[in-house]
């Protein structure tokens, strides 16, 4: 992770300072002709998986938006954000009345990102409204993502979000809708973004200087995704794919030494990022699986592999969260993938 920005992952662009945006045309088009109609809705849920431009998206807007305060007479596309200008340089640093952006906050004691959004962080959007109030400018508060509220928080968002102020715009993010309140679905617009095609994922790790030097097969492991992508070619993502294959195709001895150079990779410090990866993939790889059976017509090995996934990614997470014996856990897990893939 970056230090100077934490929950950056090392070699990116923060949203905020992005320039750039890739693959997602059609949706900027429609946020620039809503905005111009005077009738865009206040609250806007941009959907889609992690790491392909929703906040980049979300912070391009803002920047249309408080550039151009008057919808009648803003541009009918959002243009890349000028550096140089006062209000990019202000949502660079943080420094923007008009606009806040709400994510997990980082431990005084610990130097850490914690894990969700606190009732206290969305307190800062009620004292943002209250001191903005009376200027006539738009004020926008990103939300990034909403997955990460706490069940206080996301009721307090939901508050605001029932009785907005006058020109306040909320560009709410999430990477699983699902998991919002529905209460907090029903009053944002939906906008869904797609994982990026090749073309726009190789111009996008262009844009960080990084070549897509394996080709298809890096697009194929990424899934569209830019952080994904970042984790594969600067985090080792491709030696942890390459490990957990052999742990799944090995047996005996061989397979429980592999299990332990993965559990020790995984559980080494300042191995939280990869370890994430590591959740996601296992968790795909199980629910492909799953699929796959499903297709198959073996049924009874699907619903399975199903109930695997649930157990093996709570106990995972639970992990992550809690900060338990991640060796013990992740070789606990491995083995008991191991042997359900056996029956």
């Amino acid at each position: 992770m970056s230090e100077d920005r934490p929950g950056i992952l090392d070699g990116a662009i923060p949203p905020q300072d992005n320039t750039r945006l890739f693959g997602h045309e059609e949706a900027e088009a429609f946020l620039a002709q809503s905005y111009r109609s005077g009738k865009g809705h206040h609250a806007v849920l941009i959907e889609g998986p992690e790491g392909i431009g929703k906040a980049t998206l979300a912070f391009r807007f803002a920047n249309h938006v408080l550039s151009h305060p008057d919808p009648a007479t803003a541009p009918e596309v959002i243009a890349d954000p000028d550096p140089a200008s006062a209000i990019s340089r202000q949502i660079s640093g943080g420094a923007s009345h008009n606009l806040l952006h709400l994510a997990r906050p980082v431990d005084d004691k610990t130097g850490k990102v914690k894990s969700a959004i606190t009732v206290d962080e969305v307190r800062r959007a009620g004292k943002f409204f209250s001191q903005t109030s009376g200027t006539g400018n738009w004020r926008v508060v990103i939300i990034d993502p909403a997955d990460d509220l706490n069940r206080n928080a996301a009721n307090a968002i939901l508050k605001i979000l029932e009785e907005p102020p006058k020109r306040a715009l909320f560009l709410v993010l999430s990477h699983a809708p699902g998991k919002l309140l529905p209460t907090i679905r029903s009053r944002c617009l939906p906008l869904k973004l797609a994982p990026l095609g090749d073309d726009a994922l190789g111009k996008a790790l262009a844009n960080l200087g990084l070549s897509a030097g394996q080709g298809s097969e890096l697009f194929a492991s990424a899934k569209g995704s830019v952080s994904e992508a970042l984790k594969l070619l600067n985090y080792g993502g491709g030696e942890i794919v390459a490990a957990y294959e052999q742990v799944i195709s090995a047996e005996g001895p061989a397979a429980r030494r592999a299990m332990h150079r993965l559990a020790d990779a995984l559980s080494a410090k300042e191995s939280d990022t990869i370890f994430g990866f590591f959740v996601s993939h296992i968790g795909d790889d199980i629910m492909a699986r799953a699929r796959a059976a499903a297709l198959d017509g073996r049924l009874v090995v699907a619903e399975k592999l199903s109930r695997l996934y649930s157990d093996v990614t709570e106990r995972l997470n639970i992990s992550q969260a809690y900060n338990l014996d991640r060796k013990q856990t992740i070789i606990t897990v491995l083995g008991d993938l191991k042997q359900q893939l056996s029956l």
